[in-house]
């Protein structure tokens, strides 16, 4: 629930709040880097910054293909969405590690006894660890500067419809350099590795990407 360099241009509410009363479960990912589909997840939330007022956005992301798993936008922070979005993810596939910082949702009983019957080992950032979910952190400056800040949302559903197609076009059309210019897509769902050669029209496709799709 933290962001890069973002706040600082737009603040906006704080969503780190911890619920001491709340099991911290330790985290898991030290030393360790995700090397296949469905190895580690991160889950986070932010703000959606409106003409008027903000929404909130929860996504998972497979850490391994960059694929957004999950996600739900609600006008509120009822632990609500958050679990929709989490069983929505899990009824797609499990990972091995499901990483989050220590939020009142993310230590919240209702959240974890989730990733508990799914045989899902939980790991939770250190404190004051802005790196440790680098992943989502990379892809919410995405989802800012490419999408948030050039848009006025005037209403709910208009910001609904308008995230839904960058999410679309993030994890199936837009090419990542840290996945040899692969989509997400191309690698969770296809199976593709990201050391893989591009095919000759998408490899052409990609001359032309610019600063886009380094993430």
């Amino acid at each position: 629930m933290r962001e890069m360099g973002i706040a600082g241009i737009c603040p906006g509410p704080n969503l780190s709040k911890r619920n001491l009363q709340h099991k911290v479960y330790p985290y898991l990912l030290r030393g360790v880097t995700a090397s296949h589909n469905n190895h580690v997840w991160g889950i986070d939330i932010t703000y959606i910054r409106m003409k008027h007022g903000w929404m909130y956005l929860v996504a998972i992301i497979d850490w391994y293909s960059r694929y957004i798993v999950g996600w739900q936008l609600e006008q509120t922070l009822d632990i609500e969405f958050v679990l929709k979005a989490t069983k929505l993810a899990l009824r797609q596939a499990k990972p091995e590690i499901w990483n989050s910082d220590q939020g009142s949702h993310f230590t919240s009983p209702q959240y974890t006894d989730l990733l508990k019957e799914a045989h899902v080992q939980i790991s939770m950032d250190g404190k004051n660890r802005a790196v440790d979910n680098i992943f989502t952190e990379r892809f919410w400056r995405t989802l800012k500067y490419e999408e948030v800040y050039t848009k006025e949302y005037t209403n709910p559903r208009e910001a609904r419809i308008s995230i839904r197609k960058f999410i679309q076009y993030y994890n199936q059309e837009r090419p990542h350099q840290s996945l040899g210019y692969h989509t997400p897509a191309e690698v969770y769902l296809n199976g593709t590795s990201p050391e893989a050669p591009l095919r000759a029209t998408h490899a052409l496709e990609n001359t032309n990407i610019g600063k886009k799709g380094t993430s």
